[in-house]
């Protein structure tokens, strides 16, 4: 039983060490220098945010939908995931 919780405890720190978009804007905000692939990343996410909501802008119950799944994601998902090429 003692390593399924040393397992949860990896598992929490994992996640404390996840770098996010919002960390990026924050750190951006409180005037601190972010690299060239962070301000990539914030870019990338704000332009896919922008086309994602602009395909519902009509909608209103999916622009909601789709606007708080943004929220997650720019919370929850580390920044590296807007270097990939999709969010070019």
């Amino acid at each position: 039983m003692k390593h399924k919780s040393k397992h949860k405890l990896t598992n929490a720190n994992q996640i404390a060490k996840v770098v996010t978009i919002n960390d990026l804007k924050d750190k951006e905000f409180s005037g601190k220098e972010i690299s060239h692939k962070e301000r990539l990343a914030i870019i990338n996410y704000d332009r896919y945010r922008l086309n994602m909501l602009k395909k519902v802008q009509h909608n209103e119950h999916k622009f909601h939908q789709i606007y708080f799944k943004l929220q997650a994601e720019a919370n929850l998902l580390p920044f590296t995931e807007f270097l990939k090429e999709k969010y070019f």
